[in-house]
């Protein structure tokens, strides 16, 4: 295989995020000031979408599998710039839960099924290299986005708002015929003995995945709980919020790729897992120490921790991307990667609950507390790992690879 479905892999990631990234930034405001859908409605349907995303992302991923991850994933990514475009019509609560059950679903598919069609095309000693290359590609299209965002914020206009939409939508339109021109992955037929939705039955993967889950409670962070933070319980300047984010994007698309270089099978994934979960201990016990500190020594503590937390990430992301594909059965990798990636999701959906209960209600020692259940995670995710690969041994040598 030669190094052009990568590349267009790579150009798939970065159209489908600068789009996400001016979304993301303005989108709020879109939906309350220009849809006319109060604030807490809004939270409820994005919560509600993206509940239903978690849902479907396993059937999702079943379906490229059985389907061909190419052609679903096309038709997911169609799906999504769709469920974007149909938000400049939204007026009114139950039309924009709709919409966004539909964006929700698009998304969490689309994601299994560029997993099942990146498995299908790379071989197997190379995926967590590609990720890496691929995250670092997605933080860079994640600031593009979130800088032409920023132009639409500052114009204050309905017109620049729904600009963005329409930007958004186009960007997955072209993902989708950048995807188009991958080569085709033959879909592979069930396995004897295997039932529907098979991976709903696996237990030992359901655990990592879960596990999974627990350690990425770190996403809430930086959008959401450090911004409150700084400004109720440090000295710190306001504006601090978005360099601790900007620090962040930097750091990822620079170093993500040589942080996944040590990985290279489940022993190695673990470890850097353990890694990440020690190191995110020390990043909230850092956080904890900007309690009630004036702006230059709370700032100190702040960037410190936020160090350590993007440290923590790329380490995390590394070894959870070895781990959901060297534990998935060849002829069900979207279906278990569309279960590995509800982790995402949930964090996203109970994260912010979770993440502003600990930190704002209980300060000090809910950053403690969230800190120790990192290292708790990540060192169970060696013997729940162990037991999924032994699961997975004995049928391993009668599962038909993906053929590209």
């Amino acid at each position: 295989m030669t190094n052009r479905p990568q590349r267009l892999l790579a150009l798939a990631q970065l159209a489908n995020s600068v789009g996400d990234g001016a979304y993301y930034t303005t989108s709020a405001l879109y939906f309350t000031q220009v849809a006319g859908i109060a604030p807490a409605r809004v939270g409820l349907g994005l919560t509600l979408g993206w509940a239903v995303g978690s849902l479907v992302g396993v059937p999702l991923g079943r379906l490229a599998d059985r389907r061909g991850p190419r052609g679903t994933s096309v038709l997911l990514a169609l799906g999504t710039s769709a469920a974007v475009a149909s938000f400049l019509l939204v007026r009114g609560f139950l039309p924009f839960v709709l919409a966004a059950c539909v964006y929700a679903s698009a998304q969490s598919g689309l994601a299994a099924a560029r997993q099942a069609l990146l498995a299908g095309l790379v071989p197997a000693g190379e995926r967590t290299g590609l990720l890496a290359r691929l995250q670092s590609t997605l933080n860079g299209g994640l600031a593009v986005g979130a800088a032409l965002g920023g132009l639409a914020l500052g114009a204050r206009a309905a017109t620049a708002y729904r600009g963005v939409l329409a930007l958004d939508a186009v960007c997955f339109l072209v993902c989708a015929l950048i995807l188009l021109r991958l080569p085709a992955v033959r879909p592979v037929g069930p396995v004897a003995g295997t039932g529907r939705l098979a991976v709903l039955r696996d237990r030992p993967y359901a655990v990592v995945a879960l596990l999974n889950a627990v350690l990425l409670l770190r996403l809430p962070l930086l959008s959401l709980a450090l911004p409150l933070w700084i400004t109720e319980r440090t000295g710190a300047p306001a504006w601090l919020a978005s360099g601790l984010f900007v620090l962040n994007t930097l750091a990822v698309t620079l170093f993500q790729v040589r942080a996944a270089r040590a990985v290279t099978g489940i022993g190695s994934a673990v470890r850097v897992l353990r890694r990440s979960g020690l190191v995110m201990l020390a990043s909230c016990a850092v956080f904890a120490l900007s309690a009630g500190r004036s702006a230059w020594p709370a700032a100190a503590a702040l960037i410190a921790g936020a160090v350590l937390q993007v440290v923590a990430e790329m380490q995390q992301s590394a070894g959870s991307w070895q781990l959901s594909f060297d534990l998935a059965p060849a002829d069900r990798i979207g279906e278990y990667q569309g279960l590995f990636g509800t982790g995402v999701t949930v964090a996203r959906t109970l994260g912010p609950l979770v993440v502003t209960w600990l930190l704002l209600g209980w300060g000090t020692p809910g950053w403690l507390l969230l800190g120790a259940l990192m290292p708790v995670a990540s060192y169970a995710m060696g013997p729940a790992a162990r037991r999924a690969a032994r699961r997975r041994a004995p049928r391993a040598a009668g599962e038909p690879a993906l053929v590209g």
